[in-house]
């Protein structure tokens, strides 16, 4: 009895025995558990701030010796009668006004001599950007309002507020809040579905009817044109002022809407969409809040103004954003032809700006007046580069010792 029992139980120790081994080989294979490493805290790169113009030397400029400058530095000229009252101007519209006209020679070396080239780059450090065109359209209209001509356009209301706020908030000089008075409030102005969709806000303030509203929508998208009447008059008319509702374009729109390709996207494509679109037409135009107010040119005046006050030159004249590049500079443009791969480089100058022209590498090249001149903008899209000619560092040393320099050769100092 008691070898049994005996038996028994160092049957059962054996069996405790074995699974205690058992368990200690199991974890002895497992191993310890491992270490939880944290993951590195990762610092983020320090932002790297990209000057927009970088200074070049004239051989970096892609394109400089193919132009004929002659042209350009015209323009310049006119634009020194807007620019030269400021110090940065003064010096180089003096010394532009002496160099000899129509000489390309001349005017490369005036350039040259007086100007240090800077390339426009982006945000990125990239120097490649949009260029598109622009023209001034010319409108079939009357003074009065007929059954031919029923479609305004619109002179400056007065009950249009235009707040500048750089009295109290300096940082945001180049902003200005536009709006009316409801009441004791100051709202925003009307937006272009309120004014040309049957609530006539603006009655009494018509200057000019014309008889395409398409054609008048792309006119305030041009911002100028000439209204041709019908005893052959055509008076210029510019921009006056605008509601202060964003830019929105439909172009964008009929593209995010697969109503056209981007292949398909022109000026002319779009009025032709609107056209056979009524409905859908007059709805498109009118989610572009955004509407430009007008007025008379005196009759002398044959090309639109741009933002400097000065006539703008066919394919000489360049709206840009003038947060980058300064107004009456002029600016190297090294692009295409519309639709084609044909180079189009030559120098401009910066005198007019655009709703829709914002962004370092971003300009609208002026192509001039009429319908031949709107099927070459209404059609050019086109990637490109810019570089912006600011006046030489220290030039007023330079001009004395220049100065000096013609008077020994002219006999005029022993």
């Amino acid at each position: 009895m008691l070898n049994k029992q005996f038996f028994f139980t160092m049957t059962i120790l054996h069996k405790n025995f074995l699974a205690v081994c058992l368990l200690l080989a199991l974890v002895s294979c497992v191993g310890k558990p491992s270490k939880v490493v944290k993951p590195p805290v990762m610092t983020p790169p320090p932002v790297v701030e990209i000057e927009p113009l970088k200074p070049v030397a004239w051989d970096q400029v892609d394109g400089w010796l193919l132009d004929r400058p002659a042209a350009a530095l015209t323009t310049f000229q006119q634009s020194c009668q807007a620019i030269k009252k400021h110090e940065q101007w003064q010096q180089v519209c003096f010394a532009a006004l002496q160099i000899p006209p129509n000489s390309d020679d001349a005017a490369r070396q005036f350039f040259e001599d007086y100007f240090q080239p800077n390339q426009v780059r982006n945000e990125d450090g990239t120097a490649d950007g949009l260029i598109t065109g622009y023209y001034g359209p010319e409108l079939s209209g009357s003074r009065k309002k007929t059954e031919k001509y029923q479609y305004p356009l619109y002179r400056q209301p007065e009950d249009l507020l235009i707040i500048n706020l750089n009295d109290v908030y300096p940082e945001l000089s180049d902003y200005r809040l536009r709006g009316r008075v409801d009441g004791n409030r100051v709202v925003p102005y009307f937006e272009r579905g309120e004014i040309d969709n049957g609530q006539n806000p603006l009655n009494g303030n018509e200057i000019f009817w014309v008889e395409d509203p398409v054609e008048l929508f792309f006119l305030h998208i041009q911002g100028s044109g000439r209204i041709r009447l019908a005893n052959g008059e055509g008076v210029m008319v510019g921009y006056a002022n605008q509601n202060g509702h964003p830019y929105r374009s439909i172009g964008k729109l009929l593209l995010e809407r697969n109503a056209m390709t981007r292949d398909q996207m022109s000026m002319q494509n779009i009025m032709r969409w609107v056209k056979q679109n009524p409905e859908a037409g007059k709805r498109l135009l009118a989610e572009n809040p955004s509407y430009i107010f007008f007025r008379s040119l005196p009759t002398d005046i044959q090309s639109p103004p741009g933002a400097l006050g000065i006539p703008l030159t066919a394919l000489r004249s360049l709206a840009v954003d003038p947060r980058t590049i300064p107004l009456g500079a002029p600016v190297f443009v090294s692009t295409t032809y519309p639709g084609t791969d044909f180079p189009l480089k030559q120098l401009m100058v910066a005198q007019d700006t655009g709703g829709a022209i914002k962004g370092q590498v971003r300009a609208d090249f002026f192509w001039g007046m009429g319908d031949d001149a709107g099927k070459i903008a209404g059609r050019m899209k086109q990637d490109g580069q810019l570089w912006v000619l600011l006046p030489k560092e220290g030039l007023s040393d330079q001009l004395q010792s220049r100065a000096k320099v013609s008077e020994v050769k002219d006999g005029k100092i022993n």
